[in-house]
């Protein structure tokens, strides 16, 4: 690890400026440039052609749903359209980019000049966008032996299954002015992100698998300087907590060699899990790709009743449907920021459109279902029920047919795959029992317990609970304890 100072000292000396170059796969059938499976996963080297394998004598042809992708994303991100923009080759040798140069966009991007507004304790942040351009991914390299990374390596394996699939890089513009903040900002720019890109539906924005991808840039200048620092870029950091923990571990390192009168490497670096990043390579500057219009692809000029259309197809901004779901649904700022924390707001959303209470949904998946899925290590959304099989449980609790009790029996048998939860309620027997099942029970719970039942007629009511105990567990849980209590009093008069 290198020498550091305690953050408070470094903000205090320096101003935090971000950069923030964030990467998703677009969710497109095909690949950018080929008619290849654009899929996660996959045996290694089955998704290929000669084109994403940069055979000789093979041509692109541009995707045109990851162009309609593209200018969505640049329309909710408020940027400009081009109306006549084009492809570059950006040349650089790696083992995972079998051409040797990857098709990008330089000095005309698709999207450019935007801004996304992001929410910080409260304080409103703006965070100005230079563009958003499209490009191909590059493959997957498998270092074998030593700690994982090619230093120490003893081979490597490459996997172009990737190779190829749509991407679009985001890229801000110097963000100043957020002082402390900095580390927070980053992340909630890159959670709004993430929650715009999901509701377009063009990307599943899975930053564990890599779908969503944040090149953390970040440097110091002195307080009152208009110069620039010298910055450093943390690549591809792939979870929230990981992009504001970070940005905050460069900023105390690089003001702890400031400090001492030292100079910041430019250069980028990367993230160790016990919570610091190391040196990567030093970075290159745009001349170094040597970029030049690609060849063989002919510009793209997108029309404006084309960028129009798709304009008024944006759905809901995702603040603004926080908001209105928010008080649609009655819930307490505190409360939503449950939800919001547990990332359950899709799948509370569909379950209240499936029929149940919102009240319903959100305790059952930020209740047994989150239990579940974190004692699985799983997204919620892989916990293995559905929104409308949530939604159907709910119903079987209106109807009385369970209680809350017999439903997290319920909830287990559909997790475990026994089958929808009426199927489950019929195979394990889960039914509230009611009529003379339920009499006959309260009637032996009464004359089993006479010290319970003389207190009741005293007067001390709490004595009842120990009559319901009695009566829940000679049904095996299987009775509705208001309806147990209700029965218990009217054969006390």
């Amino acid at each position: 690890m290198s020498e550091l100072v305690s953050y408070d000292e470094a903000v205090a000396a320096f101003e935090p400026v971000l950069g923030l170059e964030v990467h998703t796969e677009l969710n497109t059938k095909t690949k950018m440039f080929c008619g290849c499976q654009n899929s996660f996963g996959g045996e290694p080297n089955t998704h290929t052609c000669p084109v994403c394998l940069g055979l000789p004598g093979s041509l692109p042809s541009v995707n045109a749903k990851a162009i309609e992708s593209a200018i969505r994303i640049g329309l909710a991100l408020n940027c400009s359209i081009a109306s006549w923009c084009r492809f570059a080759r950006k040349n650089y040798f790696y083992p995972d980019m079998a051409k040797d140069y990857q098709i990008s966009q330089y000095d005309e991007p698709l999207c450019f000049d935007g801004y996304l507004d992001v929410e910080v304790d409260g304080e409103t942040y703006r965070v100005p966008i230079e563009r958003a351009h499209m490009e191909e991914d590059a493959g997957k390299l498998t270092h074998v032996g030593g700690s994982g990374r090619i230093q120490g390596a003893d081979y490597s394996l490459v996997d172009y299954n990737r190779a190829g699939t749509p991407l679009i890089e985001i890229v801000t513009k110097p963000v100043r002015g957020v002082g402390a903040k900095a580390p927070q900002v980053a992340k909630a720019y890159v959670a709004a992100l993430r929650d715009i890109l999901r509701s377009l539906g063009v990307s599943d924005v899975r930053m564990e698998q890599a779908s969503l991808r944040c090149d953390a840039n970040v440097s110091l200048m002195p307080w009152g300087s208009d110069e620039l620092g010298t910055r450093t870029e943390t690549k591809n950091v792939n979870s929230l907590r990981t992009v504001e923990a970070a940005l905050t571990y460069e900023i105390r390192r690089q003001g702890a060699v400031l400090l001492s009168g030292g100079k910041v490497k430019q250069e980028t670096r990367h993230w160790n899990e016990n919570g610091y990043t190391l040196p990567g390579r030093s970075k290159e500057e745009a001349e170094d790709y040597r970029y030049f219009p690609e060849p063989d692809l002919v510009p793209v000029a997108p029309s404006r009743e084309w960028v129009d259309q798709l304009r008024a197809s944006l759905p809901e901004p995702p603040a603004q449907r926080r908001a209105r779901l928010q008080g649609e649904w009655g819930l307490t700022d505190l409360e939503m920021r449950d939800i919001l924390g547990a990332d359950a707001l899709e799948l509370i959303a569909a379950t209240v459109e499936a029929g149940a209470a919102p009240q319903a949904a959100r305790k059952w998946w930020l209740g047994e279902l989150n239990r579940l899925a974190k004692e699985a290590d799983v997204e919620l959304d892989a916990v293995g029920m559905s929104p409308v099989q949530v939604a159907e449980l709910q119903a079987l609790v209106d109807a009385g047919t369970l209680t809350d009790k017999l439903a997290r029996q319920v909830i287990e048998g559909v997790v475990a795959g026994e089958g929808t939860p009426a199927e489950v309620v019929e195979k394990r027997g889960l039914k509230v029992v009611g009529g003379s099942a339920l009499d006959d029970a309260v009637a032996a719970a009464l004359e089993a317990n006479p010290s319970a039942v003389e207190s009741i007629k005293a007067g001390r009511q709490q004595a009842i609970g120990a009559l319901i105990g009695a009566v829940m567990k000679s049904m095996k849980g299987q009775a509705d304890a208001g309806q147990v209590r209700q029965l218990i009093m009217e054969k006390l008069g």
